[in-house]
């Protein structure tokens, strides 16, 4: 069982008016698990009603959620989280080269302005389908979130560089087997960047770091790096809900973690570009209302 607090102590680095949250997953009832997929989360299902009381928690505006593995190549759980979510949503979908047009144009209405490349156990759309679901996601005008082991981003560079979409590498990369600032990977990654269409998210540090929390340093490091050769090129992302966690007791504080990975950019110029600015380019967000309230 496990219960994931709503509410909590104020963040040291308060979000900015706007502020976009580009990593999270949503779950309504009446979706099952699929094959192939992990299963739904523990505990109370993760829906809409929690989600805003996380948003109002941390001062989250706008949420892009993306589809989660546990529902592999079916968009429906998606579609229903963004009608409960409303206008301040829009969703990352699985697609693939033979979803129809009709269906592309439903889920474009539903809300969809991206594309999913999982290349991870449990991943719905990897690697292989990169360049056929590239080719859908530009002739929309959408983005793709691709995430694979980043250790091998070597093997991959000349693909993602040929991208036609803008593109954000999930999860801080994913450096699986350890990487240090001055890497051949992060050299790689620095390279797709200056290619004008690659975006590199905050999110979900716990998910490939090895020295661990509270610092994380080895991530740390890295992103250090990154948001220093491209402060215009960062978005964060809170990973709620945790899906990896499995009890109470292992769940992340989100204020903490907030505060750990926000503080990798070096002030309030560069936090803004990270949670405004820089997600409304790559997502294609209209400029947020009430700037400045």
């Amino acid at each position: 069982m496990i219960v994931r607090p709503l509410t909590g102590r104020a963040l040291k680095f308060p979000l900015p008016r706007g502020a976009v949250d580009t990593q999270m997953h949503m779950y309504l009832p009446g979706f099952p698990a699929l094959p192939g997929g992990p299963p739904l989360p523990g505990g109370a299902l993760p829906d809409a009603h929690q989600y805003r009381q996380f948003m109002a928690w941390l001062g989250i505006d706008r949420v892009i959620i993306t589809q989660g593995n546990a529902h592999q190549r079916d968009n429906a759980n998606l579609v229903a989280c963004l009608a409960a979510m409303g206008d301040v949503a829009r969703g990352v979908a699985v697609i693939d080269a033979d979803m129809a047009d009709d269906e592309l144009d439903a889920l474009a209405e539903a809300g969809v302005i991206g594309a999913r490349i999982m290349d991870l156990p449990g991943g719905a759309v990897g690697l292989d389908a990169l360049e056929a679901v590239d080719a859908r996601a530009a002739a929309r005008g959408w983005m793709l979130a691709v995430q694979f082991d980043g250790s091998t981003i070597l093997d991959h560079e000349t693909r993602l560089a040929g991208l036609r979409s803008r593109w954000v590498l999930d999860h801080h990369g994913k450096f699986f087997s350890g990487i240090a600032p001055d890497s051949p990977q992060v050299n790689a990654l620095k390279r797709l960047i200056d290619g004008g269409n690659c975006w590199f998210k905050f999110a979900g540090v716990y998910e490939s770091s090895k020295s661990g929390a509270p610092d994380y340093a080895d991530v740390a490091a890295v992103a250090k790096v990154i948001a220093a050769h491209a402060p215009d090129r960062i978005v964060w992302g809170s990973n709620w809900p945790h899906n990896l966690a499995k009890t109470t007791e292992e769940y992340p504080d989100d204020a903490a973690l907030g505060d750990t990975v926000l503080g990798w950019l070096p002030d309030e110029t560069a936090r803004r570009l990270a949670l405004v600015d820089n997600p409304e380019q790559l997502y294609g967000l209209a400029p947020f209302q009430g700037q400045g309230d």
